[in-house]
């Protein structure tokens, strides 16, 4: 039944003490609009569009997401209490547990008629939404805000209780120290960091080989977290697809990061400001260079159409 769950996947600070999470949550998909509302995290997330329809069959049947609170009818956007009446069909009424699988099932045996009939996984998949976890890698810096708004009385239950799940995961986790130089990528553990050493000619292409590693690995939650197996060629050949396309697939990249230093400081009126030496290469993550920064063609803006300035 329904889980939600946070997984501390790379966790890092700077020498200015500023932290870098880098995490792997599941909950129910029908709170990810809401997750989605947050704008300074960088995200990846299974997709429905890549996942087969009989997988997510399979898994909304053996695991479905239940709702774990139900909310009784009032005005506004919080129930204050429960209900638990039965739930009347047609025929019958059954306890609210029963009716949501119900409506399980329903969905199931519709998705199966459109897939039948030869409709894609992107349109099918659609239907089971409602009772489908999604997986999520999520990194910042920033969180207060998130904390603030959902791990409250006026939350949607469900976003809040992945708040508590993800508050606990932060209290438990000791980041690791970084200097300038060294980065924080998720999925790059010690063994293979011994394995890309091997066939590393220099220090700069070992950099460079775990940090394309660890953008492929972000990405397959697209589809499947990251389970340890994979060739590092094969995640080598992934990672120069996703940067190489056109337009480029960049959001795996924003997972990776170095701490940034400052290059000098100004005195004014508001007092001391300290300067970033490559704020441009900031991103959304504060304080540190993000590996998507640095990528020549990340930001597709230039593929908009040109405003031409009427003649006066």
């Amino acid at each position: 039944m329904t889980n939600i769950s946070a997984k501390i996947i790379a966790d890092s600070i700077s020498p200015e003490s500023i932290r870098l999470t880098t995490l792997h949550l599941r909950y129910p998909r029908f709170i990810h609009a809401e997750f989605m509302t947050h704008r300074v995290f960088s995200r990846n997330a299974r997709s429905s569009r890549a996942v087969p329809v009989e997988t997510m069959i399979r898994e909304i049947e053996t695991d479905p997401v239940v709702p774990l609170f139900w909310g009784k009818n009032q005005k506004g956007m919080q129930a204050a209490e429960e209900c638990a009446e039965m739930v009347p069909f047609r025929y019958d009424e059954v306890p609210r547990d029963a009716a949501w699988l119900r409506a399980r099932d329903n969905a199931v045996t519709v998705a199966k008629a459109f897939m039948k009939a030869g409709y894609h996984k992107q349109v099918v998949n659609r239907l089971l939404e409602p009772f489908m976890h999604i997986d999520v890698l999520v990194t910042a810096t920033a969180w207060d805000n998130f904390f603030a708004l959902r791990d409250h009385r006026d939350a949607e239950p469900h976003i809040a209780v992945l708040a508590r799940e993800m508050k606990a995961a932060f209290a438990e986790s000791r980041p690791r120290n970084l200097a300038p130089g060294e980065w924080h990528l998720p999925y790059v553990d010690a063994a293979t960091r011994e394995e890309v050493v091997k066939g590393a000619v220099n220090a700069d292409h070992f950099r460079r080989t775990l940090i394309a590693v660890s953008v492929a690995r972000c990405a397959r939650i697209s589809y499947r977290p990251f389970d340890g197996n994979g060739s590092i060629e094969a995640e080598i050949a992934r990672h120069d697809a996703l940067v190489g396309a056109q337009p480029m697939h960049a959001s795996p990249a924003e997972h990776q990061a170095t701490p940034d230093e400052y290059s000098h400081t100004v005195f004014g009126e508001a007092g001391v400001e300290f300067v970033w030496e490559n704020s441009h290469e900031h991103g959304n993550l504060g304080g540190w260079r993000q590996y998507r920064k640095t990528l020549p063609g990340e930001d597709a803006s230039s593929a908009l159409p040109q405003v031409v300035s009427p003649s006066v």
